[in-house]
């Protein structure tokens, strides 16, 4: 469920027509919805109640959509943050989440992100190889702390929508193989500047069903009952996140409470703290960009371009990952509205300047308005300056009330990030 809607002849994000903000802000721009943050942040966590597995962690995933006010939001309703960036990490600071709910992931930390992370205090590295494993050892020793950490382990099972999506295969980057973990963990435990809290895993990215899902959690139930048979203690077991969301050509993936479900049958009896990461499933759906139809162009052989003000550097999806997105004309179609075939494109010079083809909509013209639906994950995040065009803007509505919480940068602005080379100046 979400919170955007048809009302007289309009879309409207809660209470607010999405025309209005377009008309103030201008277009392109990505318009969250708070409410639907908040509940699909509860759904998920509520999911967990009464199935006896204790009160999980649920780390948001802050590379889904990293604005601070939306982090905010999800900060107030007792989200954690799982980063993979010291810059992630600051954000979810300055956001109002504290170090005990933040999980430090990603395979490529510097000894300099390790750092500040150990000095912040977050509640867990996810330690993704054995030379991370060294570094982190040696740069908390430096600095007089010993370090929770969990290793990261690579299932071998195949997940995702996507393939560049996809994480736990044995070819994929992350993580450790389960020949690896046994003696890795061990090794860790032995290190006085490191503790070693747990296990962790994450499969990969919009998946639609459970059953990968169940077979990688019951490898690492297994992993944790053999770490135990080893005299180690694993105090949480990390299963990520990957839970997909209900684009519009994709199979409906379960609903979290389902999901709950299947972990507290794979988890029963393991007693251990049970730590998610999800994102995508959170703020997908939260998010629509906004953008104008710059015009119409009609080929002779038939082809007809729906020109839009929105390129693939605001909306990458399309381009890397083929992703679908429903586009909706803000003005509600009447319904003996005949349906157009458009090649849906923007201004980027690229052919992958795409977002669609062959798509039917109603007829639109210069000057219309249209929303790309569930574009709150992975939109404005993974936006560009490609082409010297200004970052979108993004604007977070609360009931009747909104508020621009990135705001579009002037040309001026792009520019003086750039200073002159001082023997190019004259």
């Amino acid at each position: 469920m979400d919170h955007f809607d048809y009302r007289d002849g309009e879309l409207w994000c809660e209470g607010v027509a999405l025309s209005a903000i377009a008309k103030a802000v201008g277009t392109p721009v990505y318009v969250y919805s708070s409410a639907t943050l908040e509940r699909h942040f509860n759904v998920f966590q509520d999911a967990f109640k009464g199935l006896g597995v204790g009160e999980p962690l649920v780390a948001y995933a802050v590379k889904a959509n990293s604005n601070l006010s939306v982090l905010s939001t999800l900060a107030a309703q007792g989200a954690g943050a799982d980063t993979v960036s010291e810059g992630e990490v600051r954000r979810a600071l300055a956001a109002g989440i504290p170090p005990s709910r933040i999980v430090f992931s990603g395979v490529g930390k510097t000894a300099a992100e390790l750092a500040f992370a150990v000095q912040t205090g977050v509640c867990e590295i996810n330690v993704e190889s054995e030379p991370e494993l060294d570094l982190l050892a040696e740069v908390a020793a430096r600095l007089g702390k010993r370090q929770a950490i969990a290793i990261r382990v690579n299932p071998d099972v195949s997940a995702g929508g996507h393939a560049k999506i996809a994480t736990g295969k044995s070819e994929n980057k992350f993580g450790v193989s389960f020949a690896e973990a046994l003696r890795l963990y061990a090794k860790a435990e032995s290190l006085p500047s490191i503790h070693a809290a747990g296990v962790a895993c994450h499969i990969g990215s919009q998946i639609t069903d459970l059953t990968p899902m169940r077979e990688a959690f019951a490898k690492m139930r297994g992993l944790v009952e053999n770490l135990r048979q080893h005299g180690h203690r694993v105090e949480r077991l990390d299963l990520g996140g990957g839970l997909g969301v209900p684009y519009f050509n994709q199979p409906t993936p379960p609903a979290p409470d389902a999901f709950a479900a299947m972990v507290a049958e794979v988890t029963q009896g393991l007693d251990v703290q049970l730590a998610f990461e999800p994102g995508r499933m959170i703020a997908a759906n939260a998010g629509v960009l906004i953008s104008e139809v710059i015009h119409v162009h009609e080929r002779p052989e038939g082809r007809r371009f729906l020109v839009l003000d929105a390129g693939m550097n605001d909306l990458i999806r399309p381009a890397m990952y083929d992703a679908y997105h429903a586009i909706s004309p803000l003005k509600e179609p009447t319904g003996d509205a005949s349906l157009v075939t458009y090649d849906v494109v923007g201004p980027v010079c690229e052919t992958g300047d795409t977002f669609t083809r062959d798509r039917d909509l109603p007829p639109l013209g210069s000057g219309d308005l249209v929303a790309f639906l569930s574009a709150g994950a992975y939109g404005a995040a993974m936006s560009s300056e490609y082409n010297s065009r200004p970052l979108v803007p993004e604007v977070l509505v609360k009931g009747d009330d909104y508020a621009v919480i990135r705001p579009r940068p002037s040309y001026d602005e792009m520019l003086a990030r750039e200073p002159m080379a001082p023997w190019l100046k004259a």
